[in-house]
């Protein structure tokens, strides 16, 4: 791993030789990219990108996939941001954590076409007559499907932070500032790491929806490998597809051995553990930028300015002090009640009104039942997901060799977009005459799984050094392993994937539930299909009511069976 300290600097003068050269020549490649991305979309007319065709000619998609990826790392840099604020200040903030965390159980429930139906007339009227808004509505909805994921993963590792580092922390008398970067984010990297190679992922799922946008009478597709596959689908082109399959792959893995396998690697030696890890191989990239000088040099340079930052003796805001260190003030907590609950009854009574004007009662009891519907099928396919991948995840996260090996393989099925199945699954569907209630289902899976594997394998890799040794030297094997030692240690974070998965597989039926192929259309019974159908059609009080639906039955299902298994978790680890 790379080492930023200053003695880096004083061993010598560095020369450049010629991995320097390949560095800053791909370096070049990618500014001038990214450049000429920025000059062909973000500042054309509105009109003359709605007037751009997509071709589906190969020669098209190395572009396309500069565009796409552009948009995701976008999407990503503002998730990160995101989420070392938000799931901070539920973390730290008693008060603010009540709120916060239904507003996340909320929001993951919330399907990518309820963010577009509401984001892009905004979007569009912010930057009136440019693509920038248009761009900007991308972006956003690619957002809205990595952030909630991250912050999540990083509320867990802030609320289960062992005592012993805490008080370790108050013994060397660290600001709020230094606790976070030198304690509070270091801890969590591991499986913060994990979470945004799933994220990233979890963009891909959904790069579909957000490039090729339509919502009532407005419609555009942005140039991108989702609007290549959309418009794909729509032509029947199977080998269009089989391309884009192939872009995907390829941009998949550059970005894996580019980012995120040197990310795993570094985030590694923040493993907590009391015993020496096994030594693993560094990745090739890793070795790359030690061979070059210069790149060296910055990165040196770059540590030096970020660990003085880091090291600043900045002081926390009062909120997060008074949660931590003083005892819960009656009188500040019912004003803080009251201000929720007038807030809520506000928006409650702002909902209804805006929706009773064009629906009745009996449009609830549809949405309702229709939830229902969907609600069956996330809890089948919880089941089957765990019972799956929990057990896979633990073996891998436990070999670092597998988990090399399989790290691009799970990023590159966890990003393979629903829509690329719809052709044999319609196919199949109308070739046996099934019912596309059950046989639609699978497709929700897809987007449900991973969330489980990743946070599992997150789990089992940071499972402490000084644990499995013992648990080897008392010959502790079989159920009993599994029941005194794994489950414990990784349960936190198969909540936190459990939790995300549940919400992840409800946004996932916004795709799953309706499946076309060509002119062929099929539809399942769900709260998905409604939205969507409500969607295509413009009507935004269904879209509300079937949002609103959704969202009540993902908070009662966090609260009956979620929270209490996370708090359960979270007491077991910060005693432990």
């Amino acid at each position: 791993m790379v080492n930023f300290t200053p003695s880096a600097l004083t061993s010598g003068r560095r020369m450049p030789n010629r991995w320097d050269g390949v560095a800053m020549l791909l370096v070049m490649g990618l500014l001038i990219g990214l450049v000429d991305v920025g000059r062909s979309t973000l500042f054309t007319p509105l009109l003359a990108s709605q007037a751009t065709t997509i071709h589906l000619d190969p020669a098209y998609l190395p572009g396309y996939a500069l565009r796409t990826t552009a948009r995701m790392f976008a999407a990503l840099f503002c998730s990160l941001v995101f989420t070392f604020t938000f799931a901070t200040l539920a973390a730290k903030s008693r008060r603010a954590g009540l709120i916060l965390i239904p507003i996340l159980d909320i929001l993951q429930s919330v399907p990518i076409l309820g963010f577009l139906s509401f984001t892009v007339v905004f979007f569009l009227n912010l930057f009136p007559g440019r693509v920038v808004g248009a761009e900007l509505a991308c972006v956003f909805a690619i957002f809205t499907s990595q952030a909630l994921n991250m912050a999540f993963s990083f509320y867990q590792s802030l609320t289960t932070l062992p005592n012993d580092l805490q008080e370790a922390s108050r013994a060397f008398r660290l600001s709020p500032w230094q606790k976070f970067w030198r304690l509070d984010v270091p801890f969590a990297m591991p499986g913060l790491v994990w979470n945004t190679m799933l994220s990233m992922s979890g963009g891909w799922f959904f790069v579909v929806a957000s490039e090729a946008i339509t919502v009532g009478n407005t419609s555009f597709a942005l140039p991108g490998i989702g609007s290549y596959v959309a418009l794909a689908l729509a032509q029947k082109n199977l080998l269009a597809i089989l391309y884009a399959i192939l872009a995907m792959l390829i941009v998949i893995l550059l970005y894996d051995q580019l980012v995120f396998r040197p990310l795993v690697a570094w985030s590694g030696k923040f493993r907590f553990e009391t015993t020496a890890a096994v030594a693993t191989p560094d990745p090739w990239m890793l070795k790359l930028i030690r061979q070059t000088r210069l790149l060296q040099a910055i990165f040196d340079k770059m540590g030096i300015v970020v660990g003085a930052f880091f090291r600043l003796r900045l002081s926390g805001s009062s909120s997060v002090q008074v949660d931590e260190n003083r005892k819960p003030s009656r009188v500040i907590d019912g004003i803080w009640f009251v201000m929720i609950a007038a807030l809520a009854v506000y928006a409650l009574w702002q909902i209804i009104g805006f929706v009773s004007t064009s629906l009745h009662w009996s449009d609830l009891g549809t949405a309702v039942l229709m939830g229902v519907f969907t609600m069956f099928r996330v809890i089948v396919l919880m089941v089957i997901a765990a019972l799956i991948w929990v057990p896979i995840g633990v073996w891998i996260g436990l070999r670092p060799k597998a988990t090399r090996i399989a790290q691009p393989i799970a990023q590159f099925l966890a990003a393979f977009p629903a829509n690329l199945l719809f052709p044999p699954f319609v196919v199949a569907i109308v070739y046996f005459h099934v019912s596309p209630n059950i046989w639609l289902t699978p497709l929700m899976l897809i987007g449900t799984q991973w969330y489980i594997l990743f946070n599992v394998i997150a789990g089992a890799a940071a499972f402490p050094g000084d644990m499995r040794e013992a648990v080897a030297n008392f010959r502790i094997r079989g159920w009993l392993r599994w029941r005194s030692v794994m489950i414990p240690g990784i349960l936190p974070y198969f909540v936190t994937g459990a939790i995300t998965a549940s919400g992840g597989a409800w946004n996932a039926s916004i795709v799953a539930e309706v499946a076309s192929w060509g002119s062929t259309n099929l539809q399942a019974q769900g709260l998905g299909a409604y939205i969507a159908q409500a969607t295509t059609a413009g009507d935004t009080p269904r879209i509300v009511l079937g949002v609103a639906v959704m969202s009540a039955f993902v908070i009662t299902f966090n609260r009956v069976l979620w929270r209490p298994l996370y708090a359960y978790a979270s007491r077991r680890t910060t005693l432990g």
